[in-house]
């Protein structure tokens, strides 16, 4: 700690690991296991109380390296298919996540608890913790408090450094501090939605102790004041209480609400309007097939489109789905993208470069966090992972980010062990990291779930941060005004260009990139030659030589590039060969599937023609069996007529027709007599 620093004791709640314990306790893991198992089942739905026992055990014990129970037991069964499907998951996730769902199942847990001491944290503030009064036409003002960063140093500026606006007093640049507010304070939260409008910073919903939030509230970024938005009546009623959502400034007096984590969520994904004029909210009627409802994603507005990619849905099932809103047909349309998409994920950041180019960093799974940097390409639509360079920042999720320019600021995050306490920018033009400032001790600006907006005072830019969650829920305002605008391009211009300067840019531009980069860093070594060759004139002779060996050395270097060159183009040409033969046969084996689909569609007709001629044959058949019958019909009868005369030409014979009438005996009775 530097000399005249001040120790604040500031109350952070019940942090990791001993919130878990105190979450698990309360949800009923003490004891026995079995008695844990039924306390549990007693408070909470038979699929929350699996996920409970399952985060506790993996948090507890370590993955399931228990066999499977071969007993009839549904509930044993069901705990160690759930354990076992938490696979290798951290212990500090598993806590994360254990009481993540205890508050989303029981909100009001954390004030039930008694009994705990609320932990002390010494956190180092400025050098002059007493308030000092800043005279400003005549009036007086408390001036801001200024975050010490680690080195516990700040350097002096000059008047022309002074930002000043009201009660805030921005005296230095890259340095966070905090301005004196006035007004009702908003509760503490984290995952709400930040927007800036007219030089006024809008905070929406949010998650405080487990219980989602609703409210508007408003800070006039010129007074630093705090004041709640009175929502009126209006076609849609309230707003839903909800976190993990994006708030979007439109058509310069409306505010979006896109999405997020409610109690009763949808079965897709929601867009609230607010307007600021009748300070009422409604549903934005759309069109065509909406995403699954979700939170943690993240709504990037391009233009008059906005894009929604990732999240968590209502399952908790992460998602990597890229959908785009068309406002100004209002319609929905789920993109088909090529290329390698980031892994499903929710808590990252997004941005937009050049508007092409959607940026996406960082975020999390059930299981680890990320600090990959993704690129999509909005006109051809496919994915990139380009390679970053500088300071590449650690992995964290629920950090948040805005742009300055062709600067990306991110501030915040976790990483499953602890809030992230670096402020870093990408240069979105170079994809070259650099950390603008760190905070010490466990201060809101390393929370994961806050936001971060930007605005504008006498033409210079200025950061704001709200809210967040470290171990405690956080409602505090912090301002930082940037010096990258200007710092990025004197350091690029001082120091030679990386290899992978044109790094968003297409691969066809390769050979211009490689001979721009060669010029640029031979730019800069010259200028570093002239600024070490200032002295007096006998060294005039001393420092031509020196030139003279290090042109040699760029001569020599210009001709390893040109051959590198010539043989990535000769490459490139035995490529183009390749391509060409592979076309050439891709077409002839195009041209057989031709043929061959031809002689199957001549194959199939022809066995649709025997099928018909074999039912038709069928028919006849059975007509022939049926002509069969009736002709062995008429047969008997035609043998039955025959014999029916014969007989009657027998009587006749005998007796005559008389006698036959008058009944006298045949002569053979006769006879026999």
């Amino acid at each position: 700690m530097s000399a005249g620093a001040t120790l604040t004791r500031v109350g952070t709640g019940l942090a990791y690991p001993e919130r878990f314990y105190a979450a698990a306790t309360y949800a009923g893991f003490g004891g026995s296991p079995d008695s844990a198992a039924k306390g549990v089942a007693s408070k909470f739905s038979n699929d929350a109380a699996l996920l409970l026992y399952a985060l506790y055990q993996q948090a507890t014990v370590g993955p399931c390296n228990i066999p499977k129970p071969r007993g009839w037991s549904p509930i044993e069964q069901s705990k160690w298919t759930s354990w076992n499907g938490l696979g290798n998951m951290a212990s500090t996730e598993a806590m994360r996540l254990f009481v993540k769902i205890l508050e989303e199942e029981d909100p009001g847990w954390y004030s039930r608890v008694s009994n705990f001491a609320e932990p002390v944290l010494d956190v180092e503030m400025n050098h002059n913790p007493e308030v000092v009064a800043v005279s400003e036409n005549g009036n007086i003002f408390p001036e801001a408090k200024t975050i010490t960063t680690e080195n516990g140093n700040l350097s002096e500026t000059q008047d022309k450094d002074v930002v000043s606006e009201g009660l805030g007093v921005v005296r230095v640049y890259d340095q966070w501090v905090a301005p004196p507010i006035s007004g009702t304070r908003p509760k503490a939260r984290y995952e709400h939605g930040a927007a800036v409008i007219d030089d006024k910073m809008y905070i929406s919903g949010g998650n405080h102790n487990g219980r989602y939030l609703n409210d508007l509230q408003v800070l006039n970024l010129r007074t630093w004041t705090w004041s709640k938005v009175e929502v009126q009546a209006g076609t849609g009623g309230m707003a839903t209480p909800c976190a993990g959502h994006s708030l979007i400034p439109w058509d310069g007096n409306k505010l979006l609400s896109v999405a997020g984590h409610t109690k009763d969520p949808s079965e897709t994904l929601q867009v609230k309007v607010f307007d600021l004029q009748t300070c009422t909210w409604s549903t934005l009627k759309t069109y065509g097939k909406p995403p699954v409802s979700r939170g943690g994603h993240s709504a990037t507005l391009v233009g008059m489109t906005l894009v929604i990619f990732g999240g968590q849905d209502a399952k908790r099932s992460l998602l990597n789905d890229l959908h785009i809103l068309d406002l100004e047909s209002m319609t929905w349309d789920e993109m088909d993208t090529v290329g390698v998409p980031p892994s499903p994920r929710s808590d990252h950041a997004a941005a937009v470069h050049a508007d092409r180019y959607l940026l996406i960093f960082g975020g999390g799974s059930h299981a680890s966090c990320f600090n990959d940097l993704h690129v999509l390409d909005l006109q051809t639509m496919e994915w990139s992972r380009p390679t970053q360079q500088g300071e590449i920042p650690s992995p964290r999720a629920g950090h948040a980010g805005v742009t300055v320019g062709e600067n990306w600021f991110i501030v915040g995050g976790g990483d499953n062990k602890s809030g992230v306490s670096e402020t870093v920018v990408l240069n979105m033009s170079t994809l070259v990291w650099s950390v603008v400032t760190t905070v010490q001790g466990r201060v809101p600006l390393a929370s994961e779930g806050s936001s971060l907006v930007v605005s504008s005072y006498s033409g210079e830019d200025i950061l704001v941060s709200f809210g967040g969650y470290n171990g405690k829920y956080n409602n505090e305002v912090h301002v930082l005004k940037p010096s990258h605008k200007s710092t990025l391009q004197s350091k690029m211009m001082e120091t030679p260009v990386p290899d992978s300067v044109s790094a968003v840019q297409n691969v066809t531009n390769a050979t211009r990139d490689v001979e721009s980069e060669f010029e640029t860093g031979q730019e800069g070594k010259i200028r570093e030659i002239v600024v070490d060759n200032i002295d007096a004139e006998p060294k005039i002779t001393k420092a031509e030589e020196t030139n003279e060996s290090i042109l040699a050395a760029l001569k020599t270097e210009k001709e390893e590039l040109e051959s590198s060159l010539t043989k990535e183009k000769m490459q490139t040409l035995k490529l183009g060969q390749q391509l060409t033969e592979a076309e050439t046969r891709n077409t002839n084996l195009y041209k057989e599937l031709q043929s061959v689909r031809g002689q199957l569609a001549a194959e199939q007709s022809r066995c649709f023609k025997l099928e018909v001629d074999v039912a038709e044959l069928r028919q006849k058949l059975q007509t022939m069996e049926t002509l069969q019958k009736e002709l062995e019909i008429l047969q008997r009868q035609k043998a039955a007529s025959e014999q029916a005369a014969l007989n009657a030409k027998q009587r006749q014979s005998s007796g005559g027709v008389w006698g036959w009438l008058a009944g006298s005996p045949s002569s053979e009775k006769v006879g026999d007599a």
